[in-house]
Formats: structure tokens, C-alpha cells, sequence
């Protein structure tokens, strides 16, 4: 039985792991289509459905995948906020050369990532060229996402201040109030401890593979 179940999870991680590679092709495609023929203001427009599909993809292997919750929780997380929570919900933001920035970053990042998995799970093994793509990539990438997502947050906080789209107000029967600008400050701060953790992390888990694949 538990055969079993092993071989129906390699077959389901190595469908999905290439279904959302191809995601994000589709996603780095049509972003760098649009940059050449037309403008950084046309971005969101052109990427929007795959993004928001490849995006929210990663939740569907959260339960299948062994990393530790303290990192994939949340990097799932603030990626799926800035999508969902920012980027579709404000569409004041849309224009702004830092969707450019964010886009082709999550992109060529997650294409490097599900390729190099879909090659381990379908293959058994990856190339060593992969592996080294795989843990280095991060080094300019990570910074240039995280950037892109406080900034387009930071900008929305006077569009979603002044909406108050998804604010709950009292007097009400829950008796509870919410309101959104103050969780996006509260997500921005969030941001100050959480990346430098997540980086770092990142850094050792690059440190192990990579000697892993010396001594191997």
C-alpha cells in the first residue's frame, strides 16, 4: 500500500511539476513579449491569468512536498497576498514598472525550480548544471522579487487606504472590526525579519546541495 501511494504522488508531483513549469513560461513569455513590442505598463494585462494560475499552483504541493513550514509557508504566502491581496485587488498598481520587475523574477526563479523537480521526479536525477541553476539563481532573483513585492505593497497603501476594500466595520453583529491598510503595514513588517530568515535559509540549503553534489 504505502508503494503505492509512492508511486502515485512521484506520478502527481511529476505532472504537476511540469504543468507549472510550463505556467511560467508561459507567464516569463508573455512578459518579455510585451516589454519589446510594447510597454512595462502593459505587463499585468498580458500575464494575468497564467500568473494568477501558477501562482496559486503552489498550494497544491504544500502537502505533498517535505520542506519545513517555517519556509514554505511563507513564501506561498506573501506571493499569493501580493497576487491576490495587491495585484488584483488594486488595480492602481498595475502600471507600475515593479510588476515588470516582480514578474520576470517569480518567473525565471520558478522555472529553474519545477524543471529541476519535474527532472528529479520524472528522471530520478537532475543535470549538475541544473542543481547548480537550481541553488544560485536565488542569489539575484530573491532580492529583486522581495524588492519589487514591498514596493508594489508600499505603493498600494494609499489606494487601499482610501478604497477600504476588505475593511470590516463596527458596529456590526460580529462585534469585530478589520481593517486592511493596517494589516498591509503589519505584512510589510513582516517582510523586515522574514527576509533575511528566508535568504539565509537559502543559503544553507545551497551550501548542503552543492557539497552534496561534490562528495556524490
Amino acid at each position: 500500500m504505502a508503494g503505492a501511494f509512492s508511486a502515485l504522488r512521484r506520478v502527481y508531483l511529476s505532472l504537476y511539476n511540469w504543468a507549472v513549469f510550463l505556467g511560467w513560461v508561459q507567464v516569463l513569455y508573455f512578459a518579455l513579449k510585451t516589454l519589446r513590442e510594447s510597454s512595462y505598463k502593459e505587463v499585468y494585462g498580458a500575464v494575468e491569468r497564467p500568473l494568477q494560475l501558477a501562482q496559486t499552483a503552489a498550494v497544491l504541493e504544500a502537502c505533498l512536498v517535505r520542506s519545513p513550514v517555517s519556509a514554505t509557508l511563507p513564501q506561498i504566502g506573501s506571493r499569493l497576498y501580493v497576487t491576490w491581496g495587491i495585484l488584483w485587488s488594486f488595480p492602481e498598481v498595475r502600471e507600475h514598472v515593479l510588476v515588470s520587475s516582480l514578474v520576470i523574477s517569480w518567473s525565471i526563479t520558478e522555472i529553474v525550480r519545477y524543471s529541476f523537480f519535474g527532472m528529479k521526479e520524472t528522471f530520478g536525477a537532475a543535470p549538475s548544471w541544473h542543481l547548480w541553476l537550481r541553488y544560485s539563481t536565488f542569489l539575484v532573483l530573491y532580492p529583486t522579487g522581495i524588492t519589487s513585492e514591498v514596493g508594489l505593497i508600499y505603493i498600494a497603501l494609499p489606494f487601499i487606504k482610501a478604497s477600504e476594500n476588505y475593511c470590516i466595520r463596527m458596529p456590526n453583529k460580529w462585534n469585530f472590526s478589520f481593517d486592511y491598510f493596517y494589516a498591509a503595514v503589519a505584512v510589510l513588517g513582516i517582510y523586515v525579519p522574514g527576509s533575511p530568515h528566508m535568504y539565509q535559509y537559502m543559503l544553507g540549503q545551497r551550501k548542503k546541495a552543492l557539497s552534496k553534489a561534490k562528495t556524490a
